[in-house]
């Protein structure tokens, strides 16, 4: 049997400076640790972390230095970015990050690339109602099973609180199951099953697309998937449908995909609200105080033509899928100065946008 032992080091390494954290693929096993529990923390398996690692046995000792070659996902921080919205994107905890990471403090500097820790099976959030005997049910786990993923002492439950559902439970049993593996993403798993991301989403309880190679997720069966273009909750008409998607071609091109229906999502919030104009182009060609209401209408970009994926994104957003959770505006950190704008309640980020409701 092949170990590795410490000599020096930990979960991050420095550069010279010692200031920008680069993640080193490996763990130092510390006391109580299993390799079952490594393997569900990291996102990977006993038998890789056996074969990564030359051991011939499931027996590891305080101090091994083991391989976790390239399971770890990482997050890059981007400017103006903090644990907290780290955490809160990827359904972690500060805490859980500074271990990861071994931070002494929530100081961070953009372009750190940080370990995410991964979760040992998807996460639920309390609804008002629930008990942990039917979010059992719901994914075929056990009581006693999701107390012991989540250290509770007893059955008492809050509505907000992120729950840790344990994998290896039974079949669930509203439609098929899929293993996620690397490189998978809610979108392309929707596109593979003939489902959407919002019907992916409501069948697993997610609210966020995070997502990890292991995790099992429920694919709803046909009759629970909404199609596109079947009960839409805005009827657009095809030119007002194609500016939409400009503006969102133009403000998120690159962004992850739920970012990209985001924004799509928080232009049709504000059709919405009372506090703004009645429709599409009067929202998107909003001119207030000298200044016009999104940034690619002042330059010129809103003319550009839309991607497929932004159209793809418009119509998911039409929907009915609202990733924004209720916001009405958005702004990339690295790009905005407005103290107002950056006062407002935050609903979620996503990519480089922090999305907000006023």
């Amino acid at each position: 049997m092949c170990r590795k032992r410490i000599l020096f080091g930990w979960l991050v390494l420095f550069t010279v400076s010692g200031t920008v954290p680069a993640i080193a693929q490996t763990y130092q096993v510390a006391p109580g640790d299993t390799l079952y529990l490594i393997a569900q923390r990291y996102g990977t398996t006993v038998e890789d972390l056996k074969r990564k690692n030359g051991l011939n046995s499931d027996l590891i000792y305080p101090g091994d230095i083991l391989d976790l070659g390239s399971s770890q996902p990482t997050h890059r921080v981007a400017p103006g970015e903090s644990l907290y919205l780290i955490a809160r994107r990827y359904g972690t905890t500060v805490e859980e990050l500074k271990a990861v990471n071994g931070l002494q403090d929530d100081y961070l500097e953009a372009g750190w690339e940080l370990a995410l820790p991964t979760s040992a099976g998807m996460t639920h959030e309390v609804r008002a109602g629930e008990s942990l005997f039917l979010i059992a049910q719901r994914y075929g786990t056990t009581v006693e099973a999701l107390r012991a993923a989540n250290a509770l002492k007893d059955d008492i439950i809050y509505p907000g609180q992120t729950l840790t559902v344990p994998s290896g439970g039974a079949s669930p049993t509203n439609g098929q199951s899929y293993t996620v593996r690397a490189g998978d993403t809610l979108y392309l798993i929707a596109l593979r099953y003939g489902t959407t991301v919002a019907a992916l989403r409501e069948a697993n309880g997610l609210y966020t697309d995070t997502i990890y190679p292991g995790q099992r997720l429920v694919i709803p069966r046909p009759e629970k998937t909404k199609k596109n273009g079947s009960s839409p909750s805005f009827y657009l008409t095809p030119e007002e449908e194609d500016l939409l998607a400009r503006l969102v071609s133009a403000e998120a091109a690159g962004e992850p995909y739920a970012g990209q229906v985001a924004v799509a999502a928080s232009v049709l919030n504000r059709l919405r609200d009372p506090k703004f104009p009645k429709t599409i182009t009067e929202i998107i060609y909003q001119y207030t105080d000298g200044a016009f209401q999104y940034s690619p209408v002042m330059d010129g970009r809103i003319n550009e033509p839309a991607t497929d994926t932004a159209k793809a994104a418009v119509r998911d957003a039409l929907n009915g899928w609202d990733p924004s959770y209720g916001a009405t505006g958005f702004y990339n950190p690295a790009k905005t100065t407005n103290p107002w704008v950056q006062a407002q309640p935050v609903t979620t980020v996503i990519g480089n946008h922090v999305f907000f409701k006023y």
